[in-house]
């Protein structure tokens, strides 16, 4: 057999003393953040209702990894920027990635488990148990609030995930240019905490599939907060009728949609008026900018309300808000229907419709920064494990910034900014036995040091 011997690393002096490096380091880890997320896991219970959520089939005579290492290990590895399942074939010996699924760290026999077998539990999920999943996670969003909330905001939101090969119900998307899956995300749109997310296929949904979730999670947030006002708030993709009847059928309920202008005879004219208006003013404050050297502005801003009912909002009590907006690059009309009756159309707009913006952000991190948009399986079952998988990464990261974390610096950081800064840590776990004479049996203790060798002299 082959016999290696390592060599100590030689480097140019510094000050006149020799620098050397070797790699007897022992047993190191560079993911420090796996054990604080356990521990953030623990105190949130979110992984035990995922756990709940799925039915195990398996035959648990020859099984090594229970399903609740398996989701505390695929979690932690997307938390701490670990996208793949093929990663899990060398973080499976990683000491802090043992450590914080509650295994021994230094123990060749506790391993966890590798990429196969990851796979298998993706291949392996039922219809229900997709469900249950979207719905476990709903549930723990309404426990995280001590008392029910006063308003909640219900933000719904597509986004794709483009996909690269024959994966299931991947379809051609017009508007991305590509084949995709297209998720909805929803997400409370004052805190920023995830809701739930349903990995749907690349098609445009239809007014009854987004009326069917919406009633579903109604339903479902009523159960717990049954005078909570909910405000539903979506882009062009819901202003759909079906979904309106839903929402005014509670009455503690209102919505703010976008809406398209259509057809350009039907709803952009009403607007004219007030683009014309603005259109004057913009050029008058641009003559006085430039007459007076001021800087010249950049857009004119009106509000109004249009008289406008299409013939599938029969029995709608609804409004239509327009902005009437002109910069320096051409006219930019906006409309927005609404159940809403106490506001002005400026308000409406600017207070209640706009901050929907931030959900790119909280959206931008689950796709930048956690992966969800990494479904390149073949089954779409198992691609929605991996989306859920982000989404519980998601939901610990804002629990440590909004608990842990808060008042310091990465309070509002993202998820990247916190796995470079807190959770990329390099250290050294060494176990010991120490005798105590108070005690009859060997007592174990695990130390972990931040470590970094290198010897001077």
């Amino acid at each position: 057999m082959t016999k290696h011997t390592q060599e100590t690393l030689r480097f140019h002096p510094v000050n006149g003393k020799t620098v050397r490096a070797d790699f007897n380091g022992g047993e190191l880890s560079s993911d420090f953040g796996a054990l604080l997320l356990h521990e953030m896991a623990i105190r949130s219970e979110l992984i035990p209702r995922l756990v709940k959520a799925i039915q195990d089939k398996r035959h648990q005579s020859y099984i090594d990894h229970s399903m609740q290492d398996l989701l505390t290990q695929r979690v932690l590895q997307m938390a701490c920027g670990y996208q793949d399942a093929n990663d899990s074939n060398h973080l499976r010996k990683d000491p802090m990635f043992k450590l914080a699924v509650g295994r021994s760290p230094l123990n060749a026999e506790t391993h966890l488990a590798s990429a196969p077998t990851c796979s298998r539990l993706g291949k392996g999920l039922s219809r229900r148990d997709i469900y249950d999943l979207a719905y476990a996670f709903a549930e723990h969003f309404l426990s995280s609030y001590k008392k029910p909330p006063k308003l909640a905001v219900i933000d719904l939101d597509h986004t794709a995930s483009l996909t690269h090969g024959a994966q299931q119900y991947s379809l051609f998307n017009t508007k991305y240019g590509n084949t995709c899956y297209l998720p909805l995300m929803i997400f409370e749109g004052l805190s920023g905490k995830l809701i739930t997310a349903i990995l749907r296929p690349g098609k445009t949904p239809s007014g009854r599939e987004n009326a069917a979730i919406v009633k579903r999670l109604l339903t479902l947030i009523r159960q717990s907060w049954p005078k909570t006002h909910l405000i539903i708030r979506g882009d062009s993709h819901f202003s759909q009728p079906e979904l309106m009847r839903v929402v005014e059928q509670d009455k503690a309920a209102d919505y703010v949609l976008g809406k398209g202008a259509g057809h350009p005879t039907a709803l952009r004219p009403m607007s004219d008026e007030s683009m014309a208006e603005a259109r004057l003013c913009l050029q008058a404050r641009t003559a006085y900018a430039r007459l007076n050297k001021l800087p010249i502005p950049y857009r004119v801003r009106l509000y109004g309300e249009a008289q406008y009912q299409a013939k599938s909002w029969k029995g709608l009590d609804t409004r239509v808000i327009y902005k009437a907006e002109v910069n320096q690059m051409g006219d930019n009309p906006r409309f927005v229907v609404t159940s809403i009756k106490n506001a002005s159309a400026r308000c409406i707009y600017d207070q209640f419709y706009c901050p929907r913006g931030q959900d790119e952000n909280y959206i931008k991190h689950l796709k930048n920064d956690l992966s969800c948009d990494r479904t390149s399986d073949m089954s779409f079952r198992a691609n929605a494990l991996r989306m859920y998988y982000a989404c519980a990464a998601y939901v610990l990261h804002y629990e440590m910034r909004t608990t842990v974390l808060k008042d310091t610096e990465m309070q509002r950081a993202q998820p990247s900014t916190v796995i470079a800064k807190l959770f990329k840590i390099a250290v050294k776990v060494v176990e010991y036995k120490d005798r105590v004479s108070s005690r009859p049996k060997t007592h174990q203790a695990i130390i972990i040091r931040l470590y970094v060798r290198f010897d001077i002299s």
